[in-house]
């Protein structure tokens, strides 16, 4: 009969990656800061309620495409600018732990 050998889990990171919600709202929060906005002068050009955009700066609510949408215009960005910039945001975020895996990964491999 053959050997039964171990598997070896890769360690999980110590930080879970952030939230797709959290980083957007604070890009979102960001940006209205860097324009000397208040929450009412943005939400009200978005067409959203003040505390529906605080919902989101905080990541407490996960927003539709569309109102995504709309509160990046009321902040003159494009949609696709504000996602880039979470997405970078992400894979900065992900690096440290993706680093980690793949040293974990190597190492079971070098022992095997």
């Amino acid at each position: 009969m053959a050997d039964i050998v171990p598997f070896s889990r890769a360690p999980r990171p110590a930080d879970p990656e952030p939230l797709w919600r959290h980083l957007l709202g604070d890009q979102l929060r960001r940006r209205r800061h860097d324009r000397e906005e208040t929450l009412t002068e943005t939400a009200e050009r978005a067409g959203v309620s003040p505390q529906y955009l605080s919902e989101v700066e905080r990541g407490l609510k996960e927003p539709s495409s569309e109102m995504i949408a709309a509160i990046a215009g009321a902040l003159d960005i494009s949609l696709i600018e504000l996602t880039s910039a979470v997405a970078d945001e992400l894979r900065t975020a992900a690096a440290p732990a993706s680093a980690a895996v793949s040293a974990a990964r190597g190492a079971f491999v070098l022992a095997a």
